[in-house]
């Protein structure tokens, strides 16, 4: 059975957790502790190490679900979980405070496995906000990494549809990254090229 490593990453409060549960067939594995913070997110706990959950695609595929801490403080997390990942489900609240320069941080920190799969944008609390800002952040990437595409959606985080939505989004672009990095391979003679 084929197995895909994911990363849902965001700031605190952007639904990491609650994408993972409306995601996961098994029982989610969460380490939440009191929130010390609520002036950056108003709820009462917050992941401090992971959350982990499985999601079959098909028969043949499964899918492991790891949530990183959204504190800074816990960005040793981030490194760890990172290493076996394929990709990341990027979770940013579109009602916080400069959103899209945080998404375009989150990028840069997790860029590595850009390079290596993929990342998906999942804008959350987007129906709070006046307008749509899906073109804001498409134009703050392209202007901030010409080179990069990054799709990004809005989401509930609580809607196991609009998750798997951007789960598949981000597993078919890290499948075709797969696919053309084979192509080029074979294409050399077995030696791959940059």
């Amino acid at each position: 059975m084929a197995e895909h490593v994911i990363l849902f990453a965001g700031p605190m409060g952007a639904g990491k957790t609650s994408a993972i549960r409306a995601l996961s067939e098994i029982e989610v594995v969460s380490t939440e502790a009191a929130n010390s913070d609520r002036s950056v997110a108003d709820k009462p706990t917050t992941t401090v190490a992971l959350d982990y959950g499985e999601i079959g695609i098909n028969e043949a595929e499964k899918v492991r679900l790891y949530g990183v801490p959204g504190q800074r403080r816990f960005d040793f997390m981030w490194t760890i979980l990172a290493e076996r990942a394929e990709g990341v489900l990027l979770l940013v609240n579109a009602d916080a405070d400069n959103p899209v320069e945080t998404a375009i941080e989150y990028v840069k920190e997790f860029f590595a496995l850009y390079e290596r799969g993929g990342i998906v944008i999942g804008l959350t609390r987007a129906d709070l906000v006046p307008r749509a800002l899906i073109e804001e952040y498409a134009n703050a990437l392209a202007d901030e990494m010409p080179d990069v595409m990054i799709p990004v959606l809005t989401v509930d985080a609580r809607s196991q549809e609009e998750m798997m939505t951007l789960l598949m989004t981000l597993i078919a672009n890290i499948e075709l990254k797969q696919a053309v990095a084979d192509s080029i391979g074979a294409g050399s003679g077995g030696r791959r090229t940059r």
